[in-house]
């Protein structure tokens, strides 16, 4: 199979177009593009069969890249419009796997004292939490309230322990009907280092874009939705890489 080097299904794909001299769409493969401003931009990649995972190394399912240009330099309303475009697209992923009140489990994958590797660790500081709140304080909150528990479980070169073993725990004890994971992500292009973002409802395999794939944390080894939201917080091009 090719080497992509990237986490990106949009970047995989136009990779494998090239490395073919394909001028259509790759067999197994369909893309749209929505553009929302000239600064910002939907691309969705849907997988349909097997010839399409086996062009790009990925398997069968929905893949949203949200690109959002000048996000470094973007002011409040450009970062709030990026949000719920964000927002958006998330929701129709969570709609197609989990009714509005089924629990969910968040997870913050990475090594919060490595930069590039952070993301994860950090986000899960900012999540409301409310399954603790839903068994000893219910009336504080709305009666819609989605049962959420978050966890950030490290990295195998410090606990010793695959990321999947953790889980497959947490999954067995805690019951969430969906797992949502996040994630820095992979790419070849530095112009996407802090402006995209990938929404994926296939799951994830660890390290996979820089060639240190851990064991997949997929519907298959979980027994529940997987659905990965990357933010590209490094890059990949060629064999250097850059962060």
């Amino acid at each position: 199979m090719y080497n992509f080097r990237t986490d990106l299904a949009l970047e995989r794909r136009d990779l494998y177009r090239k490395a073919h001299n394909i001028e259509n769409e790759v067999e197994g493969i369909e893309t749209e593009e929505e553009k929302i401003s000239d600064d910002l931009i939907v691309s969705r990649v849907k997988v349909t069969n097997e010839k399409g995972e086996e062009a790009i190394g990925k398997p069968q399912g929905n893949y949203i890249t949200i690109d959002i240009k000048k996000l470094k330099i973007a002011n409040e309303e450009e970062i709030q419009k990026a949000s719920e475009v964000v927002t958006k697209e998330l929701k129709v992923l969570l709609d197609k796997h989990a009714n509005s009140q089924e629990p969910i489990l968040v997870v913050g994958l990475g090594n919060i004292y490595v930069t590039p590797d952070a993301l994860g660790p950090k986000v899960i500081n900012e999540i409301d939490i409310t399954r603790h709140l839903l068994e000893y304080m219910p009336e504080v909150l709305d009666k819609n309230t989605r049962e959420v528990s978050a966890i950030s479980p490290g990295v195998l070169g410090t606990t010793g322990i695959e990321t999947l073993e953790i889980l497959k725990g947490i999954v067995e004890n805690v019951k969430p009907k969906l797992v949502i994971v996040i994630d820095a992500l992979a790419s070849r292009s530095i112009e996407r280092i802090s402006s995209s973002i990938q929404l994926a409802d296939t799951g994830i395999v660890p390290g996979a874009g820089v060639g240190n794939a851990r064991k997949e944390l997929t519907q298959n080894t979980l027994g529940i939705p997987v659905i990965a939201m990357r933010y590209s917080y490094s890059c990949r091009s060629g064999n250097n890489s850059c962060r």
